[in-house]
């Protein structure tokens, strides 16, 4: 793939996943109260909380797409791109089925988005978030002895996908609606398919839980070898990953205590917190995930991060300089126009024109401050000993000020300036 087509692929998957979530939380709007279970707060958002996990939903398409378009063939920003998508599914399957289901039950397909909505989510989320720990940051397995742990998430989340999706009964989160995908029957005369499926539920949490522990234990082994810029690459994502995969463990402990003693063996059903710790567990791991693209953000920006900052510097510059234009020409400039044409009879867009360098150049400043420290500062100390090089005369001031400047903004191991003797023709040289 080239990066012309990469470009394209990844913000036009973008471009779905925005679409996706506005129309979401449009359905969210139109729909009313929708009967609730314990544990069904991670399904259904307040409007608060719903705009706000929408909006850090986008990051992961957005930070996808910067990264796929620089570097096509490293699977992290497709991932990303991905983790966007099945986020964007799940939010849109599951506000269509609300609406469908309460608010306008003549549409067609509520019961089969409902479904979709109620696997999809958790095992393909569970499944890209394992593997983008195994690959975080260049893409590569820490060695070929990791492909079993990759294979096993994957074995994972096709047992936990089949076991949830063909389970009989009524669906999670949808208690009113019967699976319209539901395999009843039997097996050899003695086990019922609800009972296989039961086992390939637990089958599959197991292995993602066990996985999902091993890549976090991948991402620490890399970091102990890490240098140092990498090093802070991975402590930043690490910032976010740790709480996401520790409280998603626990989710899946307690799920499979439930299907194990509830399903499989038709006991009593074992909690291992109450409910309303188990929304507030569920709620750090959500937020936990979706921030995990913001703080790779950061890693990108103050750590140079795939070599991409330059272009985000420019996609901060340009659409901060656009959206502050358009703000001051459609707030002031309109207003001022119209005052014009009332006075004069003719219409002005100079100040724009004359706006837009100046504005850049203030806004190109305070983000080269803000996340190029080390840029900004080793500019403005050549710029500084540019001004004093007009003044000086002293040589050996001079040179003593070279030096230290050279080691400001470079940080060599090693610096040392070399005059030529006075009977040699005149020049100067420096290695």
């Amino acid at each position: 793939m080239n990066p012309r087509t990469a470009a394209w692929l990844a913000w036009s998957l973008w471009v779905v996943c925005a679409v996706l979530i506005a129309l979401a939380l449009l359905l969210d709007f139109l729909t009313a109260d929708v009967p609730l279970l314990p544990g069904d707060s991670l399904m259904r958002l307040g409007s608060g909380l719903a705009v706000l996990t929408g909006v850090l939903s986008l990051a992961y398409p957005t930070v996808g797409a910067l990264i796929a378009t620089r570097l096509p063939t490293n699977p992290i920003g497709w991932i990303f791109c991905g983790v966007g998508l099945l986020y964007g599914v799940r939010r849109f399957t599951g506000a269509y089925a609300d609406y469908a289901l309460f608010e306008n039950i003549a549409l067609p397909g509520g019961e089969s988005a409902a479904w979709i909505s109620t696997w999809i989510g958790p095992v393909g989320l569970t499944l890209v978030g394992t593997f983008l720990m195994l690959l975080f940051p260049d893409g590569r397995l820490p060695s070929h002895r990791w492909r079993i742990v990759a294979w096993a998430a994957l074995l994972g989340a096709v047992s936990l996908a089949i076991g949830q999706a063909f389970k009989p009964g009524p669906l999670w989160a949808y208690f009113w609606v019967e699976n319209p995908f539901g395999w009843v029957g039997v097996i050899g005369g003695t086990y019922t398919t609800y009972q296989l499926l039961a086992a390939l539920s637990l089958l599959g949490m197991s292995l993602l839980a066990a996985s999902t522990l091993a890549a976090l234990f991948s991402l620490t082994l890399r970091l102990r070898r890490a240098g140092a810029d990498e090093r802070q690459q991975l402590k930043w994502y690490l910032f976010a990953a740790v709480p996401a995969v520790v409280c998603l463990s626990v989710v899946l402990l307690q799920d499979m205590l439930y299907n194990l003693t509830t399903e499989l063996l038709s006991g009593s059903t074992v909690q291992l917190l109450p409910w309303e710790i188990w929304d507030f567990i569920i709620y750090v791991a959500m937020f936990a995930l979706l921030i995990v693209p913001v703080f790779t953000y950061i890693a990108i920006l103050r750590y140079r991060l795939y070599n991409i900052d330059v272009v985000i510097n420019r996609t901060l510059v340009y659409g901060s300089l656009t959206a502050t234009l358009v703000a001051l020409y459609f707030g002031g400039i309109v207003v001022l126009q119209r005052i014009f044409v009332l006075l004069t009879g003719q219409k002005s867009t100079l100040a724009v024109v004359a706006l837009f360098n100046p504005l850049r150049r203030r806004i190109q400043s305070f983000i080269d401050r803000r996340f190029y420290r080390r840029k900004y500062d080793a500019r403005k100390t050549l710029e500084d000993f540019s001004a004093q090089l007009r003044n000086e005369t002293d040589l050996k001031a001079l040179s003593d000020d070279l030096v230290g400047v050279v080691k400001e903004t470079m940080a060599p191991a090693h610096v040392s300036l070399w005059l030529r003797p006075d009977t040699a023709p005149r020049g100067e040289q420096t290695h």
